[in-house]
């Protein structure tokens, strides 16, 4: 059995846009085949950027958000590849939604793979140590820290958030936002970077 690497796993999510677990899965359901794994993400419908993921954004929007009460603000840059798209209303709502979800979530990170791997590691000691002090057999209790560690990438990531107002985005992820801007523009859409400052911090 092929081993499964981490930069396949990122390679194969930035040419299609699908998740990380999709693309984990997708790669060793093909045995590492990297063409295979796109064609079956694709049949899976995960793939809906699977041409444009290759593509170059080039262009796009900076976007600012500050609250109402003026502690908190947000700058984030969303890129696409034309110009037409970065001027088109839907692109630019995507970018505002973005900014003003950031401005409530906090993330830390665009994506998981900005994680760094002392932030990981640290995080997860503190899972397994926790996990360690609840008795459990150890299998259970590497589960229990694999889980908890899900739902920190979940919290401190922004493309794994679900959008802050989740009845008006059928508690999809910032992910799947982004996903859905890139199939309705026909463009690879990037979320490049934000800044987030908040009085006091």
């Amino acid at each position: 059995m092929t081993t499964i690497t981490a930069s396949a796993v990122k390679e194969l999510r930035e040419r299609t846009g699908a998740g990380m677990m999709d693309c984990k899965s997708a790669l060793v359901e093909t045995d590492g085949d990297m063409d295979k794994a796109i064609e079956l993400l694709r049949v899976k419908g995960q793939a809906k950027a699977a041409k444009r993921g290759e593509r170059a954004a080039s262009e796009g929007l900076v976007t600012s958000y500050v609250h109402h009460n003026g502690r908190v603000g947000v700058l984030v840059e969303v890129d696409c590849e034309t110009d037409f798209v970065a001027r088109n209303d839907d692109f630019a709502e995507f970018a505002r939604e973005v900014a003003s979800h950031i401005a409530a979530a906090a993330p830390r990170y665009v994506s998981e793979d900005e994680v760094p791997e002392a932030d990981r590691a640290a995080e997860l000691k503190v899972f397994q140590e926790q996990a360690a002090e609840e008795g459990k057999p150890p299998p259970v209790q590497e589960k229990i820290a694999e889980g908890r560690m899900r739902k920190w990438l979940e919290e401190v990531v922004l493309l794994q958030q679900t959008h802050v107002n989740a009845d008006r985005h059928d508690g999809k992820t910032i992910g799947e936002l982004r996903a859905a801007i890139s199939a309705t523009t026909g463009e690879n859409v990037v979320i490049r970077r934000f800044a987030r400052f908040q009085i006091g911090e």
